[in-house]
């Protein structure tokens, strides 16, 4: 009879050692978490939610010149009376956007001026237009106005050669405004992360085939596919995989060939057919094994060839809470931006709660209202890591950390918006 084969050694989740807390994990993670994908050039218009790879530095003053802030009449503030209102003559002509004021206005004179155009030379003011009074050739600027007025000086937003975005920084909307106005048709990011996606279990049917009797639809890779989608990454769908072990093997391992990071839901557990975190085990790096939170326990990650593994739990919640609590950040840091766990924010709870020491938990919660108009949590009771409609009810999580044992009305709580997460 042929020997048993011996499982690897993975004294990174030992018995004796116990199950890995959340802040560990957190720290594990980060050592994971250097950017592994190359640099490249794309157009402003497709630079959305891709991350800077250089820092942006400012080619020219924002704005380039002294500009009007309102729409009204430009002059010199040495032409202000000392009291009472100004009488200033009206200069002919105007200035306005992209039509620059040719001449010089007078000590004495106010001319027409339009919002974003140059301030005309010989004056450092503007008064808005529905704060004067025209009489016949003059206007009459009221008492008391502020010299400098409604001037937008040079550079006031953006100094020429000043580092305006760092590099690591996820462009939004607005820091795609930003470099436009700066004159940038492209920018410089890092590519997409190329991530294989795959789940496990002779369980798992696919969405659309016809139901067998203990089988269950897999929900996991449209979750979390959809997820990836939102990150700067391109994604393989790898299926579901079978309990086998040598195809497991197989598959991860050409996987790890063509991909930098490989996202597995189940087959994470220390079940006879849990082979994912085996594998990678046996033929690459784990970082941990198994963590001390619910949901979520078997969480894995690890290094399998060049690709970073990361081995979800299979039940629903536990599997999107992962995610969002640890993968998402990990797979931003391997795409360029900084390692960044989320990190919640603290408001009043709604409810009562007791847990055991030891594991961090994460409740399903909603906003509510309070009396005063105030907002808190709400916790939703349905809480097994199985019932997904549960977290469609919710708004965000509510973490306890592992020492936490009581959660009393009106106590604070960290509290996780999904929409913060990436799951809005």
């Amino acid at each position: 009879m042929a020997a048993a084969a011996q499982e690897p050694a993975l004294t990174c989740f030992a018995p004796h050692q116990g199950l890995l807390p959340v802040p560990e994990v957190e720290r594990r993670l980060a050592e994971l978490a250097r950017p592994c994908v190359a640099g490249e050039r794309v157009p402003l218009a497709h630079a959305a939610g891709r991350i800077l790879a250089e820092p942006l530095l400012a080619p020219r003053d924002v704005p380039a010149f002294d500009n009007v802030a309102v729409d009204g009449w430009a002059f010199s503030s040495a032409s202000l009376a000392a009291e009472g209102p100004t009488s200033l003559r009206i200069l002919a002509g105007r200035a306005a956007a992209g039509h620059p004021f040719a001449g010089e206005v007078p000590p004495g004179h106010a001319l027409q001026a339009l919002t974003g155009a140059p301030m005309p030379a010989g004056t450092d003011t503007v008064a808005m237009w529905e704060e004067c009074r025209v009489e016949d050739a003059t206007v009459v600027i009221p008492a008391g106005y502020r010299p400098r007025a409604n001037r937008r000086k040079a550079g006031e937003d953006i100094r020429a050669g000043a580092t305006v975005l760092a590099a690591g920084t996820r462009l939004a909307p607005q820091h795609l405004g930003i470099a436009a106005e700066l004159g940038l048709a492209d920018l410089p990011v890092f590519a997409p992360l190329r991530v294989a996606l795959l789940s496990s279990g002779d369980e798992l049917l696919e969405p659309g085939r016809p139901f067998r009797a203990g089988c269950v639809y897999d929900a996991n890779r449209a979750m979390l596919r959809a997820l990836l989608e939102r990150l700067p990454c391109t994604v393989t769908d790898l299926g579901i995989l079978p309990d086998d072990g040598p195809s497991v093997r197989r598959t991860l391992l050409e996987a790890a060939a063509g991909h930098d990071v490989i996202v597995s839901s189940a087959g994470a557990s220390k079940g006879a057919e849990d082979h994912l975190a085996r594998t990678v085990a046996s033929e690459g790096e784990l970082a941990f094994w198994q963590i001390a939170m619910k949901p979520g326990r078997p969480f894995a990650a690890g290094r399998l060839g060049r690709a970073t593994y990361v081995g979800l739990p299979g039940n629903p919640v536990a599997a999107i809470v992962c995610f969002l609590r640890f993968a998402r950040p990990l797979l931003l840091a391997l795409a360029g931006a900084p390692f960044a766990p989320p990190r919640p924010v603290l408001l009043p709870a709604a409810f009562s709660f007791t847990k055991g020491a030891g594991r961090t938990e994460l409740l399903r919660a909603r906003l509510i209202r309070t009396q005063d108009g105030g907002l808190a949590v709400e916790r939703i009771p349905r809480e097994g890591s199985g019932i997904l409609t549960s977290l469609s009810e919710a708004d965000g999580l509510v973490e306890l950390a592992a020492e936490r044992t009581r959660v009393e009305p009106g106590e604070l709580v960290p509290y996780h918006a999904l929409a913060a997460l990436g799951c809005g």
